[in-house]
């Protein structure tokens, strides 16, 4: 039997115009296997839960720049536990304090990845987190 392939919708949230980022971390994934949706930009926490749901993914990877975090990463958590997709990883990255970072977490984002992150290690951590998935 063939091994299902994860997908990954990879957001860019907030008003935020800047996606080369989210763009070059979406083709990272697509080389390392990984079957990626991009969703384009300017998405509401609602849109970005609601194309998590219709692409059927595993994991959501959002990408803020705005300064809006700790407003966005929340709601999507809030939005996606209304809609029992506790199953499914939130993932991020942009321009957040470590301050922010460690409290995201603790309210159930996974990892969060800085400005100059090398792909590598984005690609790694949701390998280390599928072979997590496996047990």
């Amino acid at each position: 039997m063939m091994e299902k392939k994860i997908r990954i919708l990879i957001a860019k949230a907030g008003l935020d115009g800047h996606d080369r980022g989210a763009k070059v971390v979406a083709a990272a994934l697509r080389d390392a296997g990984y079957e990626v949706v991009y969703s384009g930009l300017r998405k509401t926490a609602e849109s970005i839960v609601e194309s998590a749901l219709q692409e059927d993914v595993d994991a959501i990877g959002v990408s803020l720049l705005s300064g809006a975090h700790m407003t966005i990463f929340p709601k999507i958590l809030q939005i996606m536990k209304s809609k029992e997709m506790e199953d499914v990883l939130v993932f991020g990255g942009g321009i957040i304090p470590p301050k922010d970072i460690k409290e995201l977490k603790s309210m159930g984002v996974g990892e969060l990845f800085t400005p100059g992150t090398n792909t590598e290690d984005i690609v790694n951590y949701l390998r280390k987190w599928r072979m997590g998935r496996k047990r």
